[in-house]
């Protein structure tokens, strides 16, 4: 999965970019955080962690 593509979905379910670091980006939403890797390409399984860290659905 494309790490845009990523981003764009977590966006549009309510989490919001907390704070940029050298190798990962920091989202929130609610009380739910995770890092995103900055790789242009995330592995699926990988994106689901992060899905299920913001307490979103994930959607391949």
């Amino acid at each position: 999965m494309k790490r845009k593509d990523l981003i764009k979905h977590i966006t549009e379910h309510g989490a919001f970019l907390l704070r940029e670091g050298r190798r990962y980006s920091i989202y929130q939403r609610g009380r739910y955080r995770t890092e995103v890797p900055r790789h242009i390409e995330i592995v699926d399984e990988l994106a689901r962690k992060i899905c299920k860290d913001l307490d979103i659905p994930f959607i391949k």
